[in-house]
């Protein structure tokens, strides 16, 4: 540990000794300052998608990640099954009703700024689910979860019928898709040890989403709490050879944790000959839950609003600093808005944004500002047009 603080603050040093005339050099490449988009961010009724995506685009955000969630966009498993009413909002997906809505939303906001999702397919139907009612169930089998990816990838990838409908809308065609969320707790996948039923997931998925794109790349779901673990089960029950991309939520105190949780991953990818693949850090956080939330629901990595602030300038600084080591793509913070008042869960305050409790106004936290500098300033932008591809060096 001594080792991994020596090393963060060398890296530190280095970065804040760059002049400022090399500010116009870009230290990231392409979409690797990312951000975690859900809750209210997606709530019509709390906020302006479109207004929090400029804004998003302004502060260095390049990529997204989001739920495309299967429960909300096939309800039903069959059109016997939809009322009447609602029958022509869905579309027929090799026999199951689909309604695109939700997602078609949220492409076409973020092609229009030319920035990239990341989507993590998601959330059982009741009709899908093994145990119907859980949020955490798992599939109840891998073919009806891997037809739904499927949907997907015919929809928004290359040659995807979302794009033949919006010739107008710039084509961002989505290439990368993650597989579920924290598949090794039971939030998230109610049925532990949960190696060999993820691994026939991700195989069914795999087979689906590379047989319409061959170019497509899979990332594993991001593990969580001791990752390093949870992967070598993984790998035990088979799954070497079905994900192109390592993902992981090194949730920790302090930010030289993130190293020292990064290392134990590359060590076991290693091992396991997949050393060479990239690795994306698709959560990142520390919430800004000190003293608001009850000492039986914390989690041991919250901080204060001022330490919030600091730790999002340190970390994105050390993961930019150790980015070829240990070959990072993608960094997301989790996350753009939360509530920040009145929660019981620490993940309530981990919003660089958050809705004020008093007029239910919609305000920046210090950690903001942090991230809009940091970014930026990887990015070798001093501000950002009105689209994630557009660099301000003036």
């Amino acid at each position: 540990m001594a080792r991994v603080r020596r090393g963060l603050a060398a890296a530190l040093c280095v970065l804040a000794a760059v002049p400022a005339a090399a500010d116009a050099a870009r230290h990231v490449p392409q979409g690797w300052t990312g951000m975690v988009v859900e809750g209210p961010t997606l709530e019509p009724n709390r906020a302006n998608l479109a207004h929090e995506m400029d804004l998003m685009v302004r502060s260095g955000v390049e990529t997204i990640r989001v739920v495309f969630p299967w429960g909300d966009e096939q309800p039903y498993q069959s059109f016997q099954q939809v009322p009447p009413s609602k029958q022509r909002f869905y579309r027929d997906e090799n026999g199951v009703p689909t309604d695109f809505d939700y997602t078609d939303r949220i492409v076409t906001l973020a092609a229009q700024r030319h920035i990239t999702i990341l989507p993590v397919v998601w959330r059982a139907p009741a009709w899908g689910a093994r145990h119907p009612g859980n949020l955490g169930s798992p599939p109840k089998g891998p073919a009806y979860y891997a037809q739904y990816v499927a949907a997907l990838v015919r929809r928004y990838g290359p040659d995807g019928s979302f794009w033949a409908e919006r010739p107008a809308v710039p084509k961002e065609p989505i290439r990368t898709w993650q597989i579920w969320n924290e598949p090794n707790i039971g939030t998230f996948w109610s049925d532990q040890p949960f190696a060999a039923d993820y691994v026939a997931l991700l195989r069914a998925a795999r087979e689906q989403i590379l047989s319409i794109d061959p170019g497509a790349k899979v990332a594993i779901a991001g593990l969580v709490n001791k990752s390093w673990t949870a992967l070598e089960q993984f790998y035990a029950a088979g799954g070497q050879g079905l994900f192109d991309i390592m993902a992981v939520h090194p949730f920790t105190l302090k930010v030289g944790g993130v190293l020292v949780i990064l290392r134990k991953i590359r060590q076991v990818m290693a091992q396991h000959g997949d050393g060479a693949k990239p690795l994306m850090v698709t959560e990142l956080s520390w919430p800004s839950a000190v003293g608001k939330v009850k000492r039986k629901y914390l989690r041991g990595f919250e901080v204060t609003v001022a330490q919030q602030a600091a730790r999002v300038k340190d970390a994105y600084a050390l993961l930019a600093h150790y980015r070829r080591r240990f070959n990072i793509t993608q960094v997301d913070w989790y996350s753009w808005l939360r509530y920040d008042s009145f929660r019981t869960d620490t993940f309530d305050y981990s919003g660089l944004r958050h809705i004020s409790s008093h007029r239910f106004k919609i305000e920046d936290k210090p950690a903001a500002g942090a991230f809009k500098k940091e970014a930026l300033k990887l990015e070798g932008c001093r501000r950002k047009g009105p689209t994630a591809l557009d660099c301000r060096r003036r």
